[in-house]
């Protein structure tokens, strides 16, 4: 009888710590094969059928929808161009540079990835409906205070840039430039 015990002990230990694992797994990241551009990363393969376990279950846990390979990428960026987290009681600005593509978008999340509740009803930026300067460079300034010209309004807490790009010729296989990419600069702080 001691034997079954020892046994059925041992398996509850087994799938306690298997449970744990997983969950710690899911909570690190989002799988295997990212592409970093500066403070950008991107899975590529999350909208492709060889999408590893881990990111599948991640997907599944969130309830995201990720763009299919062949429709575009979408690229997180956690921190600012210097390294440091996204905080929404700083002011930043994101300078102009875009990889190439079709059409982009760029807009702010919570850390959560969830959209940001806000009086202006502005979640994102196009790249058709941004206020550009003469010569075609743009600036967005985030931050929670509204500002006039192009403003992502966040609260004042970690957020996550997204911006997605959609029909680009970005060549996932290999490191992209991250010159080719929007400059994350921390203004002032509250």
């Amino acid at each position: 009888m001691t034997n079954y015990v020892k046994a059925f002990a041992v398996m509850i230990a087994g799938l306690l710590l298997g449970f744990a694992m997983t969950a710690v797994s899911l909570g690190l990241g989002r799988g295997f094969g990212a592409l970093h551009a500066g403070p950008w990363t991107a899975w590529p393969r999350h909208g492709a059928a060889d999408i590893d376990p881990y990111a599948r279950a991640v997907l599944a846990r969130s309830g995201e929808a990720p763009l299919g390979r062949d429709q575009g990428l979408a690229f997180f960026a956690r921190t600012d161009s210097s390294g440091a987290p996204l905080d929404g009681r700083c002011d930043y600005r994101i300078l102009d540079s875009t990889p190439a593509a079709r059409f982009w978008t760029l807009g702010a999340a919570s850390a959560a990835g969830r959209l940001i509740d806000n009086p202006a009803d502005r979640y994102a930026f196009t790249s058709s409906e941004i206020t550009r300067r003469e010569g075609g460079s743009f600036e967005i300034d985030i931050g929670a205070q509204a500002r006039p010209g192009n403003w992502l309004p966040v609260a004042r807490e970690p957020f996550v840039l997204v911006l997605r790009l959609y029909d680009t010729p970005l060549d996932v296989e290999s490191a992209p430039d991250p010159t080719t990419f929007p400059k994350i600069v921390k203004l002032h702080c509250a």
